[in-house]
């Protein structure tokens, strides 16, 4: 598949995990996740001083290389499903929200990776994969595992856009094709989630218009302005 990259602007890097840490927690998601605030606080603060993971200037190109400013803060989508967190994304006075005919989407999980074991974990090396854009997740899915790379889940997606909102931007935004609905004879529902801008038309509502979106793309389509989220690994760190 063609490299079909175009001008979207270079990503700042991520905030800090102790900022990242305070983003989350004033957000209401310790309630949320039944994790108490004090408990995200410390984390972020011992995978600063183990990893150094804590501040930084990652370039957030889309080259996939992890640097000090790539690093995510994740909770489990076990302890918070993406229903619960998709309302917090804001872009504008508009909040986020998921489409009508998604009621499953909490039913979406983990598939062909693995996420650690712990209630809080870290995601490097961010990409948007601005470069796959059109391509499908069937193209996509292998090209990435041939870089090394692992496709986000929706909750790490969304987790992504609350900490950095430029992170989704119209004409660029991405799908999160880690997550996978198996239906009840064991194959996988051809959709495939992603993360986009409501143009605020049909069963959005115009009210929506330029709210950030969660929804879903058929496994074999291609959309231009969809790239494909991934990180270079996922970890947790050891904290007291």
């Amino acid at each position: 598949m063609p490299d079909t990259s175009s001008n979207a602007a270079a990503l700042p890097a991520l905030p800090p995990l102790t900022d990242q840490a305070e983003r989350l927690i004033a957000l209401g998601v310790p309630e949320l996740a039944g994790i108490p605030a004090d408990e995200i606080r410390a984390y972020a603060r011992s995978a600063t001083a183990g990893d150094g993971t804590g501040s930084g200037t990652g370039d957030g190109s889309g080259t996939g290389r992890p640097g000090p400013g790539d690093t995510l803060l994740a909770v489990h989508p076990d302890r918070v499903p993406a229903s619960a967190l998709t309302p917090l994304l804001r872009r504008g006075d508009k909040p986020g929200f998921v489409v009508v005919d998604m009621p499953d989407v909490d039913d979406f999980a983990p598939a062909g990776v693995e996420l650690p074991d712990s209630a809080l974990y870290l995601v490097t090396g961010l990409d948007r994969g601005d470069r796959m854009a059109n391509w499908s997740p069937e193209e996509a899915l292998p090209a990435l595992a041939g870089e090394g790379r692992t496709p986000l889940v929706l909750g790490e997606g969304i987790h992504w856009v609350l900490q950095q909102p430029a992170a989704l931007e119209r004409n660029h935004c991405f799908m999160t094709i880690g997550s996978r609905l198996r239906k009840a004879n064991g194959s996988l529902d051809a959709r495939t989630p992603a993360i986009w801008i409501s143009n605020g038309t049909g069963r959005d509502g115009r009210e929506r218009r330029d709210a950030p979106k969660v929804g879903w793309c058929w496994w074999g389509n291609r959309h231009t302005w969809l790239g494909f989220a991934s990180g270079t690994g996922r970890g947790e760190c050891n904290h007291r």
